[in-house]
Protein backbone atom coordinates (compact mmCIF):
# COMPACT_ATOMS: atom_id res chain seq x y z
CA UNK A 1 0.00 0.00 0.00
CA UNK A 2 1.44 3.36 -1.07
CA UNK A 3 1.54 6.08 1.55
CA UNK A 4 0.79 9.61 0.35
CA UNK A 5 3.62 11.97 1.19
CA UNK A 6 2.75 14.75 3.63
CA UNK A 7 3.69 18.42 3.56
CA UNK A 8 6.04 17.70 6.46
CA UNK A 9 7.77 15.00 4.40
CA UNK A 10 8.31 17.46 1.56
CA UNK A 11 9.62 20.22 3.81
CA UNK A 12 11.95 17.80 5.57
CA UNK A 13 13.32 16.64 2.22
CA UNK A 14 13.83 20.23 1.10
CA UNK A 15 15.77 21.33 4.18
CA UNK A 16 17.82 18.14 4.06
CA UNK A 17 18.88 19.02 0.51
CA UNK A 18 19.28 22.77 0.97
CA UNK A 19 21.03 23.25 4.28
CA UNK A 20 21.99 26.91 3.94
CA UNK A 21 19.75 29.45 5.72
CA UNK A 22 17.22 31.30 3.56
CA UNK A 23 16.80 35.06 3.90
CA UNK A 24 13.69 35.75 5.97
CA UNK A 25 11.84 37.81 3.35
CA UNK A 26 12.10 34.91 0.90
CA UNK A 27 11.52 31.98 3.24
CA UNK A 28 7.76 32.39 3.04
CA UNK A 29 7.93 32.57 -0.77
CA UNK A 30 9.88 29.31 -0.94
CA UNK A 31 7.67 27.43 1.50
CA UNK A 32 4.39 28.62 -0.02
CA UNK A 33 5.52 27.58 -3.50
CA UNK A 34 6.71 24.24 -2.21
CA UNK A 35 3.46 23.56 -0.31
CA UNK A 36 1.34 24.59 -3.30
CA UNK A 37 3.28 22.24 -5.59
CA UNK A 38 3.04 19.45 -3.01
CA UNK A 39 -0.74 19.73 -2.63
CA UNK A 40 -1.14 19.62 -6.39
CA UNK A 41 1.19 16.66 -6.82
CA UNK A 42 -0.77 14.46 -4.40
CA UNK A 43 -4.13 15.32 -5.97
CA UNK A 44 -5.54 12.39 -7.93
CA UNK A 45 -6.41 14.63 -10.91
CA UNK A 46 -3.04 16.37 -11.12
CA UNK A 47 -1.04 15.93 -14.29
CA UNK A 48 2.20 17.73 -15.07
CA UNK A 49 2.14 19.90 -18.22
CA UNK A 50 4.40 22.53 -19.87
CA UNK A 51 2.17 25.53 -19.03
CA UNK A 52 2.24 24.53 -15.36
CA UNK A 53 6.03 24.15 -15.58
CA UNK A 54 6.30 27.67 -17.01
CA UNK A 55 4.16 28.96 -14.15
CA UNK A 56 6.38 27.31 -11.55
CA UNK A 57 9.60 28.62 -13.11
CA UNK A 58 8.21 32.14 -13.63
CA UNK A 59 6.78 32.34 -10.13
CA UNK A 60 10.06 31.24 -8.57
CA UNK A 61 12.23 33.55 -10.69
CA UNK A 62 10.02 36.58 -10.17
CA UNK A 63 9.54 36.23 -6.43
CA UNK A 64 13.18 35.31 -5.83
CA UNK A 65 14.49 38.25 -7.83
CA UNK A 66 17.17 40.08 -5.88
CA UNK A 67 17.92 37.11 -3.61
CA UNK A 68 21.41 37.04 -2.12
CA UNK A 69 23.61 35.16 -2.45
CA UNK A 70 22.65 34.86 -6.10
CA UNK A 71 24.40 31.50 -6.40
CA UNK A 72 21.95 29.93 -3.93
CA UNK A 73 18.88 30.54 -6.11
CA UNK A 74 19.44 27.65 -8.51
CA UNK A 75 20.11 25.26 -5.63
CA UNK A 76 16.92 26.35 -3.85
CA UNK A 77 14.87 25.70 -6.99
CA UNK A 78 16.49 22.30 -7.46
CA UNK A 79 15.81 21.43 -3.81
CA UNK A 80 12.13 22.38 -4.16
CA UNK A 81 11.66 20.07 -7.16
CA UNK A 82 13.70 17.27 -5.65
CA UNK A 83 11.74 17.46 -2.40
CA UNK A 84 8.69 16.64 -4.54
CA UNK A 85 10.60 13.77 -6.15
CA UNK A 86 10.61 15.62 -9.45
CA UNK A 87 13.26 16.75 -11.94
CA UNK A 88 14.11 20.49 -11.84
CA UNK A 89 15.67 20.28 -15.30
CA UNK A 90 12.37 19.10 -16.74
CA UNK A 91 10.65 22.24 -15.45
CA UNK A 92 13.34 24.54 -16.85
CA UNK A 93 13.52 22.72 -20.16
CA UNK A 94 9.77 22.63 -20.77
CA UNK A 95 9.33 26.26 -19.72
CA UNK A 96 12.03 27.41 -22.15
CA UNK A 97 10.71 25.19 -24.91
CA UNK A 98 7.17 26.56 -24.54
CA UNK A 99 8.35 30.17 -24.59
CA UNK A 100 10.48 29.44 -27.66
CA UNK A 101 7.44 27.91 -29.39
CA UNK A 102 5.49 31.19 -29.09
CA UNK A 103 8.36 33.66 -29.31
CA UNK A 104 7.61 34.60 -32.94
CA UNK A 105 3.86 34.87 -32.42
CA UNK A 106 1.64 37.79 -31.45
CA UNK A 107 -0.77 37.66 -28.52
CA UNK A 108 -3.63 36.98 -30.94
CA UNK A 109 -1.56 34.25 -32.60
CA UNK A 110 -1.23 32.52 -29.23
CA UNK A 111 -5.01 32.48 -28.81
CA UNK A 112 -5.40 31.01 -32.30
CA UNK A 113 -2.64 28.49 -31.57
CA UNK A 114 -4.37 27.37 -28.36
CA UNK A 115 -7.73 27.09 -30.15
CA UNK A 116 -6.19 25.03 -32.94
CA UNK A 117 -4.15 22.85 -30.61
CA UNK A 118 -7.21 22.08 -28.48
CA UNK A 119 -8.92 20.34 -31.40
CA UNK A 120 -6.13 19.14 -33.70
CA UNK A 121 -2.89 17.18 -33.49
CA UNK A 122 0.10 18.12 -35.61
CA UNK A 123 2.46 15.43 -34.39
CA UNK A 124 4.08 17.60 -31.70
CA UNK A 125 4.20 16.37 -28.10
CA UNK A 126 4.00 19.94 -26.80
CA UNK A 127 0.74 20.51 -28.66
CA UNK A 128 -0.51 17.10 -27.60
CA UNK A 129 0.02 18.07 -23.95
CA UNK A 130 -2.02 21.25 -24.44
CA UNK A 131 -4.76 19.35 -26.28
CA UNK A 132 -4.97 16.97 -23.31
CA UNK A 133 -5.64 19.94 -21.02
CA UNK A 134 -8.56 21.21 -23.10
CA UNK A 135 -10.10 17.77 -23.46
CA UNK A 136 -9.75 16.59 -19.87
CA UNK A 137 -12.98 17.27 -17.92
CA UNK A 138 -11.12 16.50 -14.69
CA UNK A 139 -8.16 18.76 -15.44
CA UNK A 140 -6.74 20.07 -12.16
CA UNK A 141 -6.52 23.83 -12.59
CA UNK A 142 -4.05 25.73 -10.39
CA UNK A 143 -2.80 29.24 -9.77
CA UNK A 144 0.60 28.21 -11.10
CA UNK A 145 -1.02 27.10 -14.35
CA UNK A 146 -2.67 30.54 -14.66
CA UNK A 147 0.72 32.20 -14.15
CA UNK A 148 2.18 30.05 -16.91
CA UNK A 149 -0.64 31.01 -19.28
CA UNK A 150 -0.22 34.69 -18.42
CA UNK A 151 3.55 34.40 -19.00
CA UNK A 152 2.94 33.22 -22.56
CA UNK A 153 1.16 36.49 -23.40
CA UNK A 154 3.62 38.53 -21.37
CA UNK A 155 6.50 36.98 -23.33
CA UNK A 156 5.24 38.12 -26.73
CA UNK A 157 3.34 41.33 -25.87
CA UNK A 158 4.15 42.87 -22.48
CA UNK A 159 2.35 46.08 -23.48
CA UNK A 160 -0.95 44.30 -24.14
CA UNK A 161 -1.00 42.52 -20.77
CA UNK A 162 -0.53 45.83 -18.97
CA UNK A 163 -3.72 47.12 -20.58
CA UNK A 164 -6.60 45.82 -18.48
CA UNK A 165 -9.13 45.55 -21.33
CA UNK A 166 -6.70 43.79 -23.67
CA UNK A 167 -5.45 41.48 -20.91
CA UNK A 168 -8.97 40.43 -19.94
CA UNK A 169 -9.97 39.77 -23.55
CA UNK A 170 -6.88 37.65 -24.23
CA UNK A 171 -7.42 35.61 -21.08
CA UNK A 172 -11.12 35.22 -21.84
CA UNK A 173 -10.34 33.72 -25.25
CA UNK A 174 -7.53 31.52 -23.88
CA UNK A 175 -9.78 30.22 -21.09
CA UNK A 176 -12.49 29.40 -23.63
CA UNK A 177 -10.00 27.49 -25.78
CA UNK A 178 -8.65 25.45 -22.87
CA UNK A 179 -11.99 25.21 -21.02
CA UNK A 180 -10.68 26.93 -17.91
CA UNK A 181 -12.64 28.78 -15.17
CA UNK A 182 -12.22 32.37 -16.40
CA UNK A 183 -13.25 34.09 -13.15
CA UNK A 184 -10.80 31.98 -11.15
CA UNK A 185 -7.98 32.66 -13.62
CA UNK A 186 -8.62 36.42 -13.50
CA UNK A 187 -8.69 36.52 -9.69
CA UNK A 188 -5.54 34.40 -9.34
CA UNK A 189 -3.64 36.62 -11.75
CA UNK A 190 -4.78 39.81 -10.04
CA UNK A 191 -3.44 38.43 -6.75
CA UNK A 192 -0.21 37.34 -8.46
CA UNK A 193 0.43 40.80 -9.94
CA UNK A 194 -0.47 42.46 -6.63
CA UNK A 195 1.96 40.26 -4.71
CA UNK A 196 4.74 41.06 -7.18
CA UNK A 197 4.20 44.77 -6.54
CA UNK A 198 4.24 44.27 -2.77
CA UNK A 199 7.45 42.25 -2.95
CA UNK A 200 9.10 44.91 -5.11
CA UNK A 201 8.20 47.53 -2.50
CA UNK A 202 9.58 45.36 0.30
CA UNK A 203 12.80 44.77 -1.64
CA UNK A 204 13.21 48.51 -2.23
CA UNK A 205 12.71 49.22 1.47
CA UNK A 206 15.29 46.59 2.42
CA UNK A 207 17.76 48.00 -0.12
CA UNK A 208 17.38 51.44 1.47
CA UNK A 209 17.92 49.99 4.95
CA UNK A 210 21.02 48.11 3.83
CA UNK A 211 22.45 51.23 2.19
CA UNK A 212 21.85 53.28 5.35
CA UNK A 213 23.41 50.57 7.51
CA UNK A 214 26.45 50.40 5.21
CA UNK A 215 26.91 54.15 5.46
CA UNK A 216 26.80 54.01 9.27
CA UNK A 217 29.37 51.20 9.36
CA UNK A 218 31.69 53.18 7.11
CA UNK A 219 31.37 56.25 9.34
CA UNK A 220 32.11 54.20 12.47
CA UNK A 221 35.14 52.67 10.76
CA UNK A 222 36.44 56.12 9.82
CA UNK A 223 36.07 57.31 13.41
CA UNK A 224 37.80 54.17 14.69
CA UNK A 225 40.73 54.78 12.33
CA UNK A 226 41.01 58.36 13.55
CA UNK A 227 39.67 59.87 10.36
CA UNK A 228 36.98 62.42 11.09
CA UNK A 229 33.70 61.63 9.40
CA UNK A 230 32.62 64.32 6.94
CA UNK A 231 30.39 66.96 8.51
CA UNK A 232 27.38 67.00 6.23
CA UNK A 233 25.88 70.02 8.02
CA UNK A 234 28.83 72.35 7.30
CA UNK A 235 28.88 73.73 3.75
CA UNK A 236 32.15 73.50 1.91
CA UNK A 237 34.16 76.73 1.73
CA UNK A 238 33.94 78.35 -1.67
CA UNK A 239 37.26 78.43 -3.56
CA UNK A 240 39.01 81.79 -3.44
CA UNK A 241 38.38 84.21 -6.28
CA UNK A 242 35.31 82.15 -7.27
CA UNK A 243 31.68 82.91 -6.71
CA UNK A 244 29.69 80.10 -5.04
CA UNK A 245 27.03 78.71 -7.30
CA UNK A 246 23.37 79.37 -6.48
CA UNK A 247 21.53 76.63 -4.61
Amino acid sequence: MNTVRTVSDTKRAFYTTHTRPINSIYRRVVEELMVEMHLLSVNVDYQYNPIYALGVVTSFDRFMQGYRPEADKSHIFEAICQSLQDDPQRYRHDAQRLQAAVSQKSAKDIVAWLEHTATAYDGDDLQEAIKAIANNPKFKYSRLFAIGLFTLFETVDPVAVKNEAQREELLKQACAALRLPQDKVQKDLELYRSNLEKLAQAQAAIADMLAADKKKREQRQQEKNGTPAPDVDTPAEAPKNETPSNP
